[in-house]
């Protein structure tokens, strides 16, 4: 059982930069791939990033590709969503996720635990 929590979020202006956190309990953390995931009202939960158990390995979203970064440091438990040249299409509630499977994925559903989200907001 892996209990996740993110932080970080706010209002931000369109170009600005936001870093979320998400602190997770637990000595296992280091097991699981991580991702982040957002989801903006009325629209269906999507992927942003990925990454490996040991940090070396990423993946993204084309939409973020090039703006936010992922990465993690096991030793404090925590993942991180490094977030530039905001837009204000990048609105919504930002989710991160452990995965209890090695395997690269995507959708929401083969995630099994999740945090409560934090509000991130750009305004234009």
């Amino acid at each position: 059982q892996v209990h996740l929590v993110e932080s970080g979020g706010g209002l931000v202006q369109a170009g600005g930069s936001l870093r979320l956190s998400c602190a997770a309990s637990g000595r296992t953390f280091s097991t699981y791939p991580m991702g982040w995931f957002r989801q903006a009202p009325g629209k269906e939960r999507e992927f942003v990033a990925r990454i490996s158990r040991s940090g070396g390995l990423t993946h993204y979203a084309d939409s973020v590709k090039g703006r936010f970064t992922i990465s993690r440091d096991n030793a404090k438990n925590t993942v991180y969503l490094q977030m530039d040249s905001l837009k204000s299409e990048d609105t919504a509630v930002y989710y991160c996720a452990a995965d209890k499977d090695i395997v690269a994925r995507t959708i929401p559903s083969a995630y099994d635990y999740w945090g409560q989200g934090t509000q991130v907001t750009v305004s234009s």
